[in-house]
């Protein structure tokens, strides 16, 4: 926007100056040669004899020869009296010296002012001179004055001289302006740097701090002092932010610790009664207690595991997605053949290689596959494959590598598919499966903070297929 207001003000100064050097010139060159028309014209009043014929022919000859123009003195009936030059410039006084306006009979200007002059009004006007033309102009001057006049003295003047004049300094202003226009560019790119490296800042910190860096804070500290003002405020409400978060998250953890104790007691103590109760229904009420014990304990495990997910400070590492699937296979496939489901991994490419979390891939290829020996009925099967997709960008990475985990199972319907993410979601028909409903939420959560994401969506004629994404390193193969 600057440099587009600077050229527009360099435009708007530099062709009104041209524009009036032009025009300046060209009253100079009329000046110039309007005097030498006049004392060929007072020449001219005073002839009486051949004598003065010849003197008026000679002095215009000489005139003629000294600066190629061609001058033309006739009566006031449009009778040639005198005549010198050669070239265009006498052509163009001759024809102005007749009345033909054609082409052939050369300039309409020149003609005008012939009429002009026979009424007694000398030239006071010429074409401005550009560097592109006119390349001849033609003055004329009364022979007499008033009632007088008794003829008109024609001068075909050559410009080249002074539309040289005109090139030269249209050429120095250009420069100038040229130049005038790369100083402000200069100064406007330095104050445009200055402007916006504090907003490109705050820009940066705040999408780290949406990806969820809590730690993320504006650094610059250039800028007008608004722009170091909104620094300071962004940088205070990120601290507020990121101290009332880690304090919720501390709370969910040290509570979810601290309850763990006391829980494993009580599951202790309820399994040591359980041989002193009686066959009946108390036992039968006995177990169902141990079970909800149980139950919660693995839901306090699963807030811990959330919350030392969310509030990780890790850095991104490379790790072999490759080598993390299988390994992660084969150490479910003994659990998936005692659950009566086959376990299958199909098209796993090789040196497929992420930035993520430490070891995100092997986590979260825990919690889907713990997710698949829950719901899947004996007999079913499960497939992982893994693959780069070069044409898909995830985080703003040209690639990603895609695991996939593909269950034939009974599925969810459509409408519970986004639920499934969620923390503590569960499908209503799967209300009596043992779980707490984080392991998706954990995995997702890996999946987001490592720059990648998590997709669930229904698999033909049933089941699911969840595909875990993350930004690829750029150095595998696929």
């Amino acid at each position: 926007m600057l440099m587009v207001l600077m050229g527009a003000a360099a435009l708007l100064l530099c062709v009104p100056l041209a524009d009036a050097y032009a025009r300046g010139r060209t009253e100079h060159l009329l000046l110039q040669r309007r005097s030498e028309a006049v004392r060929f014209a007072d020449l001219a009043d005073r002839m009486r004899s051949a004598a003065d014929r010849a003197e008026l022919s000679a002095e215009i000859g000489r005139y003629a020869q000294l600066y190629g123009a061609g001058v033309v003195v006739v009566d006031t009936a449009g009778a040639t009296v005198a005549r010198a030059g050669t070239g265009p410039a006498a052509e163009a006084a001759a024809n102005a010296a007749t009345d033909d306006d054609s082409p052939r009979g050369g300039s309409s200007d020149g003609a005008d002012a012939r009429r002009r002059a026979l009424t007694g009004r000398s030239t006071d006007r010429l074409p401005t001179l550009r560097p592109w033309g006119p390349r001849t102009v033609v003055l004329a001057e009364p022979v007499g004055r008033d009632e007088r006049v008794s003829g008109a003295v024609l001068m075909a003047v050559p410009t080249e001289a002074a539309r040289r004049d005109v090139t030269v300094r249209w050429s120095l202003i250009a420069a100038g302006a040229f130049a005038a226009f790369a100083a402000a560019a200069l100064v406007a790119a330095g104050i445009t740097r200055w402007l916006m490296r504090p907003v490109l800042d705050l820009d940066r910190a705040v999408e780290r701090l949406t990806a969820g860096s809590l730690q993320a804070r504006a650094v610059s500290d250039t800028g007008p002092p608004e722009l170091r003002h909104l620094r300071q405020h962004f940088n205070t409400m990120a601290e507020a932010m990121a101290d009332s978060i880690g304090r919720q998250r501390d709370f969910v953890a040290d509570a979810s610790h601290q309850l763990r104790n006391p829980l494993a007691t009580l599951v202790l103590q309820l399994e040591n009664v359980e041989p002193h109760i009686a066959p009946g229904p108390g036992l039968a009420e006995h177990g169902r207690a141990l079970d909800e014990a149980e139950r919660l304990e693995e839901l306090l495990d699963g807030l811990l595991a959330l919350a030392r997910v969310e509030s990780g400070t890790a850095e991104l590492t490379e790790e072999d997605v490759s080598r993390a699937v299988r390994e992660r296979v084969a150490a479910w496939t003994p659990v998936f053949r005692a659950a009566g489901v086959d376990l299958v991994a199909a098209d796993l490419a090789e040196d497929l290689r992420a930035r993520t979390l430490p070891d995100a891939a092997g986590r979260v290829l825990d919690a889907l596959l713990d997710n698949a020996v829950k719901f899947v009925p004996r007999g079913g099967r499960v497939e992982v494959r893994a693959r780069r997709a070069a044409d898909e960008s995830t985080a703003g990475c040209a690639g990603s590598v895609v695991v996939r985990v593909t269950d034939d199972g009974p599925g969810v319907p459509d409408e519970h598919l986004p639920l499934l993410l969620r923390r503590f979601a569960r499908s209503p028909e799967h209300q009596n499966v043992p779980g707490s409903g984080l392991g998706l939420a954990i995995a997702d959560e890996i999946a987001r903070i490592s720059g990648g994401r998590l997709d669930v969506g229904g698999h033909e004629p049933h089941g699911l297929v969840v595909e875990l994404r993350l930004p690829a390193s750029g150095q595998g193969q696929g």
